[in-house]
């Protein structure tokens, strides 16, 4: 199940998960996700100041999210990411493919 709240900020839509995005929740989240982006929500804020822990199955979720956003003509930006998790994105090469920024006011800039 998806634990994620949602708000729009201007043409933004700012989402909240919580909690692990991994093999046993990846699933939800990337449909959840690919139908928001096919509803014309491709601008898409992940703050992620509540989620603990990605794996690699998350990582795809993202990857894939991101790819549909631009094909869409929007874009996935992340931020509030937190250090553990942060580290995963570093390590794993996928802190220069997503745009990642501290803050949510840093990343409504990068749309």
């Amino acid at each position: 199940m998806v634990d994620m709240q949602a708000e729009m900020d201007d043409d933004v839509l700012v989402l909240m998960p919580t909690g692990r995005i991994d093999g046993a929740t990846a699933k939800a989240y990337e449909e959840d996700l690919i139908a928001r982006i096919d509803n014309g929500q491709s601008k898409i804020l992940m703050s992620c100041e509540a989620v603990d822990y990605i794996s690699s199955a998350g990582l795809r979720v993202l990857l894939m999210t991101s790819r549909r956003a631009e094909k869409a003509a929007g874009k996935l930006v992340l931020c509030g990411v937190r250090e553990p998790v942060l580290d995963v994105f570093k390590y794993s090469g996928f802190a220069e493919i997503i745009s990642i920024h501290g803050d949510r006011d840093t990343a409504l800039e990068a749309f």
